[in-house]
């Protein structure tokens, strides 16, 4: 008789990480290779995804990483292609490439100049092209096979931001300069719940689930600062380990989950319940 274990098992599907060699999207690839899933990293940085990939197969699961740009049909129809051609089908796909802004000590380049009234057009418009139109061309990508094959499941990572307009607070820290959370993440993580939502509809009684992931703010070597702003807004008093969305993505991408679509999972210790 199956267990609840065995909801949760990946094994023999194929499973597709955009920004697979992002914060998140490398914790993703390694938990669906961990739950049995041949995994594909793809990521504009072929170099990083091979870099995950290789970690992963290092610890004796299965991954190979593919380049690609989510902003270029062609790009994305080459991945698909080979992904059907390697593995004959596509069983998830987890859209995580996205533009986002950080503040953590890697990323402290020309992101200060964040101001609304000065944003530029060129800067709303890739955030535009990578955080939705890449969602939207990827998903219409895998939309195919997994008609042909009778299931399939889409998981788009959102975020608070875009249930919430960001506290700008949270960036003002004596002794650094002013940063600002840009409008344009707001906006296309907001729309990225109407696409889960549209596209959960759309393929009723086609068994194609569709749900949203939306993390808290993960830890990611912030300044103290930062991380206590943070934490005094967030019920659990803390940001997320690095860790902490890995059961969320393995449980919307698993059996576990087959009732659910059209749906928001929330991972993000209380900050949008108060």
């Amino acid at each position: 008789m199956p267990t609840i274990f065995d909801k949760f098992s990946m094994t023999g599907k194929t499973a597709i990480i955009t920004g697979g060699a992002g914060l998140l999207g490398k914790q993703f690839s390694l938990t669906l290779a961990q739950a049995g899933a041949n995994v594909v990293v793809a990521d504009l940085n072929q170099a990083a995804a091979q870099t995950q990939a290789d970690f992963i197969t290092s610890q004796g699961f299965k991954a190979e990483a593919v380049a690609v740009d989510v902003s270029d049909p062609q790009s994305i129809d080459a991945l698909v292609k080979h992904v059907k051609e390697q593995y004959g089908r596509v069983d998830v796909l987890v859209n995580s490439a996205a533009i986002d802004p950080k503040f953590d000590s890697t990323h402290i380049d020309g992101q200060v100049k964040n101001d609304f009234e000065h944003y530029p057009l060129a800067a709303w418009n890739a955030s535009l092209n990578i955080n939705l139109t890449g969602m939207f061309l990827m998903s219409q990508a895998v939309a195919t096979p997994m008609l042909e094959q009778g299931r399939g499941v889409i998981i788009n990572i959102c975020s608070t931001y875009g249930l919430a307009g960001p506290d700008q607070r949270l960036y003002i820290i004596p002794g650094e300069p002013p940063k600002v959370k840009p409008v344009d993440y707001s906006v296309t993580k907001a729309g990225v719940l109407g696409f889960t939502r549209y596209l959960a509809a759309y393929y009723a009684g086609r068994n194609i689930r569709v749900n949203a992931l939306t993390p808290g703010g993960v830890f990611n070597d912030h300044s103290t600062g930062f991380v206590n702003n943070y934490a005094a807004r967030t019920i659990m008093g803390r940001m997320a380990n690095i860790d902490e969305m890995n059961g969320a993505i393995l449980f919307l991408a698993s059996d576990a989950s087959t009732y659910m679509t059209g749906s928001n999972l929330v991972v993000d210790g209380g900050w949008t319940a108060w």
